[in-house]
């Protein structure tokens, strides 16, 4: 199953010339980089991401994550995918990036 991480240009550039990254400044003070399925995307953009210019679409296979990748309630009580050490440009399967719009961002389709 993919799992998606949004990026900041900054913080994707970042991860990109170290390798990886402990994540945004909110993954940060969680203590785990917090990840949202296809279906969790749309709502994650419009409260966290809706003043935002562009932004990175990062997928990330949850079953190659391993033991680290825990799934926890969060908003409203669904289950959220939240990785407990850094995410590293390995985990990456693909990056898109998405353009706000004027319904909000636009992801085109995921899984």
């Amino acid at each position: 199953m993919l799992i998606y991480k949004i990026f900041r240009p900054s913080e994707w550039a970042t991860m990109q010339a170290q390798g990886e990254t402990a994540g945004a400044p909110v993954d940060i003070t969680d203590g785990y980089v917090h990840f949202s399925t296809a279906g969790q995307v749309p709502g994650t953009l419009a409260r966290h991401f809706a003043d935002e210019g562009e932004l990175y679409l990062l997928a990330c296979n949850a079953d190659t994550l391993g033991a680290d990748l825990r799934w926890e309630p969060a908003r409203g009580g669904a289950l959220f995918a939240h990785l407990y050490r850094p995410l590293r440009m390995a985990d990456v399967l693909w990056t898109r990036l998405i353009s706000p719009g004027p319904d909000g961002h636009q992801t085109g389709e995921l899984e």
